[in-house]
């Protein structure tokens, strides 16, 4: 059987936001919800999935991708520690859990995920705090059947 290289992006994007989205907690600290493309007039605090960089990891026998996937927590809290806290939880749901996102994967499966760095970062509008979470991904595609 041949294998044809296939593009973990979506799923894996898929896989991350039915995570977050699953968990109560993080959906009572980020009442705005969780979003891929933030809808107008939502209200913060919320999460979006942000940007990705993914770059082949292919070996001889399998195709595999790296994925670097950014979240971003935005706010209106005073302070940081809303947005600590909500960028925490994430950290808690995705890093080092790929059986957790494998699972919610079809033709492709986590081999791991890792956070790179979690930072807050002030914004032009004094009222909004932004936190940014990045995360490090390794997949491999899983042959059909």
């Amino acid at each position: 059987m041949t294998l044809v290289s296939r593009s973990p992006l979506h799923p894996v994007q898929t896989a991350i936001y039915r995570r977050l989205t699953g968990d109560a907690p993080l959906l009572d600290m980020a009442t705005g919800g969780v979003h891929d493309q933030v809808p107008e007039g939502t209200p913060k605090p919320y999460v979006r999935i942000g940007d990705h960089l993914s770059t082949p990891d292919n070996d001889l026998t399998s195709y595999g991708r790296e994925i670097v996937a950014t979240l971003h927590v935005w706010t209106e809290a005073r302070g940081n520690q809303q947005g600590q806290a909500i960028a925490a939880r994430i950290v808690e749901l995705l890093d080092h859990q790929a059986a957790a996102l494998s699972v919610l994967l079809t033709g492709h499966r986590v081999v791991s995920i890792r956070c790179e760095f979690d930072q807050a970062l002030p914004d032009p509008n004094p009222q909004v705090r932004h936190h940014i979470i990045r995360f490090r991904i390794k997949t491999a595609q899983e042959e059909a059947t």
